[in-house]
C-alpha cells in the first residue's frame, strides 16, 4: 500500500506544480489471459464482471467512466482492464490468477461471485479488492477482510412490496421468483416472506439456476399469481428480456430490486442507480490506494423507482400511485440489451 500511497501523492503534487494534465489510457477488452498494459509510472486495475448483463455492464461502463475522469483530474495514468467470469466459478478463479500474475494494482469484482473469486485470488498478496453491488457483503463473506471493502446494492425489500400493494391493493398471491445459488436472494426473499405472512398474503416460490428452469419457473406461475417479485438475482438478470415479456403478456405485474429488469421488460423496480455505484466503486478504490486505508463497505442509497412504459401499457395498469412513494421516478423503455 505504501508504494500505492507514493505513486499517487508524486503524482498529484507533479500536476499541481507542473499545470499538468495527462489522460488515462484505458483498454478494454474480456477473457481471462488476455495481454495487460503497465506503466511503472500509472496503475493499474483490473474490473471483473460476474457476467455480461444489463445490470454488471453498466455498473462496468460507470467505472471506467470515472477512472477516466479522475486520471484526468489527478494527472495520472490510470490503466485498466475488463474481464467477464460467464458466471463460473472456475473462470473466475482463473482470471483471478492471471490478474494477480499480471501485478494489477487493485480488482473491482461487479457481482458477488466476482467478489468471492477475486478475494480468494489476492489472498496471499492482500491486493486490494473493491467490490461492485453485492447486496449483502456479511453474509457473503466479504467483510472483516483488512484488503477488502466496496460498494452494496443492499435492498428495502419492503419498500419494492409497497409499491406492489399500493398500485393494487387486491393482490391475493405473490410470486417469488429467485435462484438458489445467488447469495444476493438468500435475504431478500426471506424478508419478503416475512412481510407477505405478516400481511397475510399467500405466496408461490418458484426458482431455477439455468436459463431454462427460470423460463419453466415463470411458466409454471402463470394463472396462479397476481404479481411477482424478483430481488437483484443475476440468474433470473440473465433471461429478464424473456420472462418479463411472458409476464407482461400474461397480465402479470413484475416487480425487480434493479432497473435494468424494466428495462428488459419487467414493470418496475425500485434499487439503486448503478451507474453511481460504479462510480462510487471507482473512487473508493482510488482512495484505497492513495491512503492505503480500507474503509468500511458503503451501501448505496435507494428509492429510485423504475417503470417501464411499455410494459404499463401492456397490463393497463397505472403507476402514478409511485409518484407519491418516491422522489423520483424514472420512465423507461423496453431494450434487450
Amino acid at each position: 500500500m505504501n508504494n500505492f500511497k507514493k505513486l499517487m501523492t508524486s503524482a498529484i503534487s507533479l500536476s499541481l506544480v507542473l499545470g499538468l494534465t495527462a489522460c488515462g489510457t484505458p483498454t478494454d477488452s474480456s477473457g481471462a489471459g488476455s495481454s495487460t498494459p503497465t506503466g511503472e509510472d500509472g496503475i493499474k486495475i483490473a474490473i471483473v464482471k460476474q457476467l455480461d448483463h444489463a445490470s454488471m455492464d453498466e455498473i462496468g461502463d460507470a467505472v471506467e467512466a470515472q477512472l477516466d475522469l479522475k486520471s484526468d483530474e489527478l494527472g495520472i495514468e490510470i490503466t485498466y482492464k475488463s474481464f467477464s467470469g460467464q458466471d463460473d466459478s472456475t473462470v473466475l478463479g482463473q482470471i483471478g490468477a492471471q490478474i494477480i500474475a499480471d501485478e494489477y494494482d487493485a480488482i473491482i469484482p461487479i457481482g458477488t461471485l466476482a467478489a468471492q473469486q477475486m478475494v480468494v485470488a489476492a489472498e496471499a498478496t492482500s491486493t486490494p479488492v473493491v467490490f461492485a453491488a453485492v447486496s449483502d457483503p456479511v453474509t457473503s463473506g466479504l467483510t472483516d477482510i483488512e484488503n477488502v471493502t466496496g460498494v452494496s446494492d443492499a435492498l428495502n425489500t419492503a419498500f419494492i412490496l409497497d409499491m406492489m400493494f399500493a398500485q393494487n391493493p387486491d393482490i391475493k398471491t405473490v410470486g417469488l421468483l429467485y435462484s438458489t445459488s445467488q447469495d444476493n436472494s438468500i435475504v431478500p426473499i426471506a424478508d419478503a416472506k416475512a412481510y407477505l405472512d405478516a400481511k397475510g398474503i399467500s405466496y408461490l416460490e418458484k426458482t431455477g439456476n439455468t436459463n431454462d428452469e427460470i423460463i419453466a419457473a415463470v411458466n409454471s406461475m402463470l394463472g396462479q399469481v397476481d404479481a411477482v417479485f424478483t430481488p437483484t438475482d443475476n440468474k433470473v438478470m440473465a433471461v429478464a428480456y424473456t420472462i418479463g415479456e411472458l409476464m407482461a403478456e400474461s397480465g402479470i405485474p413484475y416487480y425487480t430490486g434493479a432497473d435494468s429488469f424494466v428495462r428488459n421488460g419487467a414493470f418496475a423496480a425500485s434499487g439503486v442507480n448503478y451507474g453511481d455505484l460504479g462510480a462510487k466503486a471507482a473512487d473508493i478504490t482510488l482512495d484505497v490506494l492513495t491512503t492505503g486505508e480500507v474503509p468500511t463497505f458503503h451501501v448505496m442509497e435507494g428509492g429510485i423507482i423504475t417503470v417501464n412504459t411499455e410494459t404499463a401499457t401492456i397490463l393497463g395498469a397505472d403507476y402514478s400511485v409511485f409518484a407519491e412513494m418516491a422522489g423520483q421516478v424514472i420512465e423507461v423503455i423496453t431494450t434487450e440489451e
